[in-house]
C-alpha cells in the first residue's frame, strides 16, 4: 500500500510548527532561521517555503495554532473573582517564554493588526461577562463594556510591552479592582 501523502504532509507541517515555537523560544525571533526549522522538523526548506514565505508567517501560525490564547477559565459567578481570574490568565501567557518570544517576533513583522487579531477572543469574552454582570446589576447600564474591557486588558498590555514593572497576579488583581470600583460607581 503506497504512503497516504495528506497524512504525511499534515505530520510535517506539525513538526514544523511545533520546531518553530521550539527554536524562538530558545534562539529568540533575530536567530531563528528556516533552514533551523527545516533541521528540527526534519524536512528540507522547500517544505516550508511551500506553505509560508517567511518566519513571521510561519511563527504565527504556530501560535494561533498551538500556544496558549483561547484557553479560558471557567466563571464562577462573582464578577470580581471572574475578572481577576481572567486577567491572571493574560498575565501568565504573556510572561510564558514562548508567547513573548513569538509575540514580540509577530509584533515587529505586522505591528498593527497582531495584539488585536490575537487578543481579541479574550477582549471579547470580558465584554461578555461585563454585560452579564450589568443584567444583574453588578455593573451600572451605561457603563460602556467595550471601553471597560480595553481599562482591564489596556494596563496589563501596556506593562507587558513597556516593561515599565513586573508583570504579575497582583498586577492583574489591582487593576480589576480598580476598575470595578468605577464601573459599580
Amino acid at each position: 500500500m503506497p504512503p497516504d501523502a495528506a497524512r504525511r504532509s499534515d505530520r510535517s507541517r506539525r513538526a514544523i510548527l511545533v520546531a518553530a515555537l521550539e527554536l524562538v523560544e530558545a534562539l529568540g525571533y533575530s536567530r531563528l532561521t528556516i533552514e533551523a526549522v527545516a533541521t528540527r522538523a526534519g524536512v528540507g526548506k522547500q517544505t516550508i517555503y511551500r506553505w509560508w514565505s517567511s518566519k513571521g508567517p510561519l511563527l504565527f501560525e504556530a501560535f494561533v495554532e498551538l500556544g496558549p490564547i483561547g484557553q479560558y477559565p471557567p466563571t464562577c459567578g462573582d464578577l470580581a473573582a471572574d475578572l481577576r481570574l481572567e486577567l491572571r490568565v493574560v498575565v501568565e501567557e504573556l510572561g510564558e517564554r514562548r508567547f513573548d518570544q513569538v509575540c514580540r517576533a509577530l509584533l515587529h513583522e505586522a505591528r498593527d493588526d497582531l495584539l488585536a487579531l490575537l487578543l481579541t477572543p479574550r477582549r471579547l469574552r470580558l465584554e461578555e461577562r461585563l454585560r452579564a454582570a450589568q443584567r444583574v446589576g453588578e455593573v451600572r447600564l451605561e457603563v460602556d463594556v467595550a471601553v471597560a474591557a480595553d481599562l482591564l486588558l489596556g494596563a496589563v498590555h501596556q506593562r507587558w510591552l513597556l516593561r515599565t514593572e513586573p508583570l504579575s497576579g497582583q498586577h492583574a488583581d489591582a487593576v480589576v479592582d480598580l476598575v470595578l470600583r468605577a464601573l459599580r460607581g
